[in-house]
């Protein structure tokens, strides 16, 4: 039983990583639903991390190849990113005994307002785009709002599919499902 789920769960992200090479307007992708579900849905808190933190990194490398030039793939921003992309999963954990409407939205858009916040301070750190200073920070965080739609967007889609899919797969193959927690005495 938890085999069966947990290979649905690994099918369910790299499909969604996979998703990655399909064209696609900038941000508008899976990666913050990815580690959201992950960390919501796996049992055991190692292949929360690990299953999607890996999907991420063979979609990177595959963006790389496909592109000719690996270093779109793999960045110096990739410390950032899969930080962030850690700490949704640790906000995923959350989500293990909350898995309805309302908690997962919240989660979502708190998931995509980190991974705005962080990557884009990455991107004023770590880049030469932007002065060190508090006006060059705050320019680089004016200039990402346009995308934040698309962050927005593609979160929002994504946690709908995943979330949205695998109760529908619950439903109709009871054997997915997790059995309840044990309360303790």
């Amino acid at each position: 039983m938890y085999r069966l789920r947990f290979l649905v769960l690994v099918g369910m992200i790299l499909a969604a990583a996979a998703s990655r090479l399909i064209p696609h307007p900038p941000n508008l992708a899976p990666i913050g639903a990815i580690a959201l579900f992950g960390g919501a849905c796996f049992a055991h808190r190692r292949a929360a991390l690990v299953v999607p933190l890996a999907a991420m990194f063979l979609s990177d490398l595959a963006i790389g190849v496909l592109s000719g030039n690996l270093s779109l793939g793999l960045h110096r921003l990739i410390p950032v990113v899969y930080g962030s992309f850690a700490l949704i999963v640790c906000l995923g954990f959350w989500l293990r005994t909350r898995r309805t409407l309302v908690p997962i939205a919240g989660a979502m858009l708190t998931s995509s307002v980190l991974f705005f916040v962080l990557t884009n301070f990455g991107v004023w750190a770590l880049g030469a785009w932007y002065p060190k200073t508090w006006g060059g920070l705050v320019a680089c965080y004016v200039a990402a709002i346009p995308f934040f739609h698309n962050t927005l967007l593609g979160d929002a889609v994504y946690t709908t599919i995943l979330f949205g899919g695998l109760a529908l797969a619950e439903r109709g193959f009871p054997a997915l499902r997790t059995p309840a927690p044990v309360a303790s005495r």
